[in-house]
């Protein structure tokens, strides 16, 4: 249920009204466009999709379960998902936490130095932090503990509260060294850890039955 959007916080149109019709129109995004970079750069263009899944499980030096924990360390409350991504070559890991009185607040960790880069809020304007939070409040395993969980399946990258309207699961995706992505659940009390076949039906990387 990864929650990472761009909010638009202001738009701005001109219009020049003459021999011709010129508009101008100028957008201001929400969010840690400015701040600290990430310290781990990866090679992101001109290469396969599973090469640049492989550079990006390698740039990462800081584990998902660290990295969760140095955004609730920074921003307290329920950690709802993490996912490793980049931007323009610059490896970030994301992680979503729900805060009090229900607010989204998205962390950037550097996966370098497991030090934070920025956050920002997000309004929940349907309901779905209370949901996820009453939904994991009950649960044996956190986001954290999903991650280690599954960290001898290979490089965790991505972990996420299930969401098909309960939240039942932890999703969690590895990566193998040569690039091969695989969709894993982890459940909530046991943390126990099985193959996801839903992925496989909607044609993900993952083995079939």
């Amino acid at each position: 249920m990864k929650r990472r959007t761009t909010a638009i916080a202001a738009i701005a149109a001109v219009v020049v009204l003459g021999a011709g019709t010129a508009t101008t129109v100028a957008v201001a995004e929400d969010g840690p466009s400015s701040g600290p970079r990430s310290s781990v750069r990866v090679k992101d263009d001109g290469v396969s999709d599973a090469q640049e899944n492989a550079n990006e499980a390698k740039g990462a030096e800081v584990s998902a379960e660290d990295a969760i924990a140095a955004a609730l360390k920074h921003t307290p409350g329920t950690a709802a998902g993490a996912d490793l991504d980049s931007d323009d070559g610059r490896l970030v890991w994301e992680v979503d936490v729900i805060g009090g009185g229900d607010t989204w607040h998205d962390v950037d960790v550097d996966p370098g130095t497991g030090k934070v880069l920025g956050s920002h809020t997000e309004k929940d304007d349907d309901g779905d932090a209370a949901r996820v939070t009453s939904a994991l409040k009950g649960a044996s395993a956190s986001a954290g503990d999903a991650a280690r969980a599954a960290a001898g399946k290979g490089v965790v990258t991505s972990v996420d509260a299930e969401d098909d309207g309960a939240v039942t699961a932890w999703e969690v995706e590895t990566t193998s060294t040569n690039g091969k992505q695989q969709d894993w659940r982890v459940d909530l009390q046991s943390g126990s850890v099985t193959v996801d076949h839903s992925a496989d039906d909607e044609g993900d990387d993952g083995d079939d039955d």
